[in-house]
């Protein structure tokens, strides 16, 4: 598919995706009195909109492999961040309402941060790391609780397409603390959302969910050890091309 066409569907789907994002924050706060479940699910098709349209306009197809390796009960996902393709498709995917872990600046973001202030995310200030961490883990420890799914990213931000960040402890001290297994997931969506490119390229992303993690006799180093592991090893399956025949820590 040559260029211009390539940025005439993403400059559609551009155009799309802000008028849409402005009528959905004003029309949610017709849904601010709704019981939580409720509201979470009226307010994140927004982000099935979004995904279908970015298929219809894109070309982005998904996948998602490892459906079964969801437990009924409470869990932490830790996943693999390459765009913002997954931040929105995860919202509608998971069968429970989600709680991702922010920054706390992203609830200034017009329309976008009203729709967020709505939900029961954790939104953390980064420069006071020791009262953050404290934060997500009593907040976490109540919104696992009451049945939902708590989310991270524990490379801290998006990665490029074959490379790794380095992973941080964040989320197995929240499994720690909390006595909750963690759910790696692995996730290409860097090959058709570029991180911070304009032009999204069609293909099918891989969301590939793995088996359960207890943190159990486990310290926090030691369980992400076992995520980044299974994370790294299963990036190198759905994308084999991208790393040049790397190893999990980028060593050949």
């Amino acid at each position: 598919m040559s260029r211009p066409l390539l940025f005439t569907r993403s400059l559609l789907f551009a155009l799309f995706m802000a008028i849409v994002t402005v009528i959905w924050a004003i029309a949610c706060f017709g849904f601010v009195f709704l019981p939580y479940r409720q509201r979470y699910r009226i307010i994140t098709r927004w982000n099935l909109f979004i995904s279908l349209a970015a298929r219809l306009l894109c070309g982005i197809r998904w996948e998602v492999r490892g459906w079964e390796n969801l437990p009924d009960g409470p869990a932490i996902l830790l996943s693999k961040h390459q765009s913002a393709w997954e931040t929105i498709f995860y919202c509608w995917l998971m069968p429970r309402p989600l709680i991702f872990v922010f920054k706390k600046s992203l609830l200034y973001i017009p329309f976008f941060g009203w729709g967020l202030a709505m939900l029961r995310m954790i939104a953390i200030d980064r420069s006071k790391s020791r009262d953050a961490m404290a934060q997500v883990i009593s907040v976490g420890q109540q919104r696992l609780d009451d049945g939902q799914l708590v989310i991270m990213f524990p490379e801290g931000t998006r990665t490029p397409v074959g490379s790794q960040g380095k992973y941080k402890a964040g989320g197995a001290i929240l499994a720690i603390g909390t006595k909750t297994p963690v759910v790696p997931i692995a996730v290409n969506s860097g090959d058709c959302w570029p991180r911070n490119a304009f032009v999204k390229k069609p293909g099918t992303i891989i969301v590939s969910i793995g088996p359960p993690i207890s943190p159990q006799g486990l310290g926090p180093a030691e369980l992400m050890a076992k995520v980044e592991s299974w994370i790294e090893s299963e990036m190198r399956v759905i994308t084999p091309g991208a790393y040049g025949g790397a190893g999990p820590t980028g060593t050949r």
